[in-house]
């Protein structure tokens, strides 16, 4: 399933990057902590062991925390 076909795992994105950029915008979190946090998620899902399809999502899903973390599709705004 593609993500355009997700409504679940967009909602889930955004819900998540909504609560990041509250404890960013709220002084809770630095920048590097929500760092931290994504690269976190990120290894979790290349380490993750299973069926070459369950590897191959959790790879896809690592790539896209990547991506938000080199983008700054999180962090950069304004």
């Amino acid at each position: 399933m593609s993500d355009l076909q997700d409504p679940a795992g967009m909602a889930a994105l955004s819900i998540c990057e909504a609560l990041l950029l509250a404890l960013q915008d709220h002084n809770l979190l630095p920048e590097r902590e929500i760092v931290g946090i994504l690269r976190d998620a990120a290894a979790t899902h290349q380490n993750a062991q299973g069926p070459e399809t369950e590897r191959k999502l959790h790879m896809e899903t690592a790539k896209l925390i990547n991506e938000i973390i080199l983008g700054g599709n999180l962090l950069g705004r304004s």
